[in-house]
């Protein structure tokens, strides 16, 4: 059976699949946030089409795919947009870097290439790298962590959205503790001001959806009850670039890299993805 040849990609986490496979030629159609996280895609040509919140059924069929990818976050209306062009779909949702790795491996498979096998043999060399690279960070948090002293692991605070406050996913969760620190909350819920201010985290990230790195700090350090927190005392309030925390692919690697720039600021540093509040006015 022929693989896939024209795919529409709904996700940037696909897109960021499909480019690391090797595989961008096989877009037919991805969306606005794609192309942001991953610009080779302006190379291929292909159709820009709204993503899997928003998903048109006519879009998708103008592009003419045998395969459409999808991936969290999703509406039922979306679903049904989807569902509706009658084309192939495989839909994804992630929630612990299991799942993603698991996921890369599936689309391979799915996806294959005109050698049987290749596609999966670089997903598994993928996956491995990614592996060793979070075993790396937290090899060499866990050493800073003991010469350090510390009688406690940092309290990290992560979020996903500002308004209403949600927490970032369980994916995220796993990467705050492979860098040393304790993720606050229950991944994925929502959480009102007062009980972080009464957390008093050491560190605040945040990675809005959609945002990129635009996230305005200064007025998340002025949040009620936040000012007297160690984070904001200490200055220790982050951006990290949405698709570093957000996308669910191989991004999750740099991610790992400015969440670890965080929590041991003298120990690490990074060249992208990275902003720390310049000055708090309480």
């Amino acid at each position: 059976m022929q693989p896939p040849q024209r795919i529409v990609s709904l996700q940037p986490s696909v897109t960021v699949t499909l480019r690391d496979l090797g595989l961008l030629g096989r877009l037919a159609a991805c969306t606005k946030y794609c192309v942001d996280v991953c610009p080779e895609v302006k190379e291929t040509g292909c159709a820009i089409v709204e993503d899997s919140w928003s998903a048109n059924a006519f879009e998708i069929l103008a592009a003419k795919p045998d395969l459409v990818i999808a991936s969290v976050p999703y509406r039922m209306e979306s679903l049904a947009e989807i569902l509706k062009t009658g084309v192939p779909c495989l839909c994804l949702s992630p929630k612990s870097l299991a799942d993603v790795y698991h996921d890369i491996l599936h689309i391979a498979r799915i996806v294959g290439s005109d050698q049987p096998g290749d596609a999966e043999a670089r997903a598994q060399t993928l996956v491995q790298r990614m592996q060793d690279a979070v075993e790396a960070v937290r090899g060499t948090c866990a050493a800073i962590a003991k010469e350090s002293s510390q009688l406690r692991k940092p309290l990290v605070y992560c979020e996903e959205w500002g308004k209403p406050l949600i927490l970032s996913q369980h994916w995220v969760a796993e990467l705050v503790e492979a860098a040393g620190g304790r993720f606050f909350g229950q991944p994925g819920q929502q959480v009102r001001q007062e009980e972080v201010a009464a957390a008093d985290p050491d560190v605040v990230i945040a990675a809005w959806c959609g945002a990129g790195d635009r996230v305005p700090l200064p007025k998340i350090a002025t949040r009620h009850g936040w000012a007297e927190t160690k984070a904001v005392r200490n200055g220790r309030v982050y951006c990290i670039n949405d698709e570093f925390l957000n996308t669910p692919a191989s991004t999750l690697t740099d991610g790992l890299k400015a969440v670890a720039a965080a929590i041991w600021p003298e120990s690490f540093t990074v060249e992208k993805g990275l902003r720390r509040i310049a000055e708090v006015k309480v």
